[in-house]
């Protein structure tokens, strides 16, 4: 069962959403170092072994990758997609083959948008863990949110 699609009106500071799960495996990461980030450490577990990483890692962009798919398949059900307007990514500790991964989301500010008073920009801080719990990945964007048709111009923020 999914969940329905939130709008501005719906989302309060301090909110949280929890994502399913996704489990790395080690071809993947291969497979998309091998397309768009070809460095040893990413491509191959000998290479790997004597890098800064001590081991096969997934690229901070395959993360990324994955997070996004966490986030629209139900981790963020915001009505008219996730459309970012910029943010901030870090990397806390690598991604490794095996590791099963999830997302808990945030809403830390919420803002109208003068120039465009249908939309609304939201701030959410989305923590990456892996099934250790341990966070893989901290993205702190900001969203185009959409309000509500029948309330875009009367309900202020």
């Amino acid at each position: 069962m999914s969940s329905p699609l939130l709008y501005l009106e719906d989302l309060v500071v301090g909110q949280r959403f929890l994502s399913g799960t996704y489990r790395v495996e080690a071809a993947e990461i291969k497979e998309f170092a091998a397309k768009y980030d070809p460095q040893p450490f990413h491509l191959d577990e000998e290479a790997a072994l004597d890098s800064f990483f001590g081991g096969l890692a997934a690229s901070g962009w395959l993360t990324a990758s994955i997070t996004m798919r966490l986030l629209v398949d139900g981790g963020l059900p915001i009505a008219g997609g996730l459309i970012g307007a910029g943010g901030e990514i870090s990397w806390t500790r690598p991604t490794r083959p095996g590791d099963v991964l999830q997302v808990e989301t945030e809403v830390l500010e919420l803002a109208s948008m003068p120039t465009r008073p249908t939309s609304g920009l939201v701030t959410v801080r989305s923590r990456v863990r892996n099934q250790e719990k341990k966070i893989v990945q901290i993205f702190t964007a900001k969203l185009v949110v959409p309000r509500q048709v029948q309330n875009s111009i009367s309900k202020p923020v």
